[in-house]
């Protein structure tokens, strides 16, 4: 692995993964954190399309964010 990873998420009032901290310290949007993944700048980070259509980012090494710390 060359590129930065996620370490933390924050989240909305909804719980939903609104944006990240990568391990080079960067806070970042979820929008952001899906085109860097897609551009190979981000690694540990599978790409899925959801039956809506939308692109959605999942963990590759753990089962979900859940499982990520929070950094607010």
């Amino acid at each position: 692995m060359n590129g930065e990873q996620l370490v933390a998420v924050h989240r909305n009032h909804n719980g939903e993964v609104i944006s990240f901290q990568t391990s080079e310290g960067r806070i970042i949007s979820y929008r952001k954190a899906l085109q860097e993944a897609e551009n190979g700048l981000i690694d540990g980070i599978r790409i899925t399309e959801g039956e809506d259509g939308l692109m959605y980012l999942n963990p590759a090494e753990v089962s979900s964010f859940d499982e990520f710390p929070s950094f607010y």
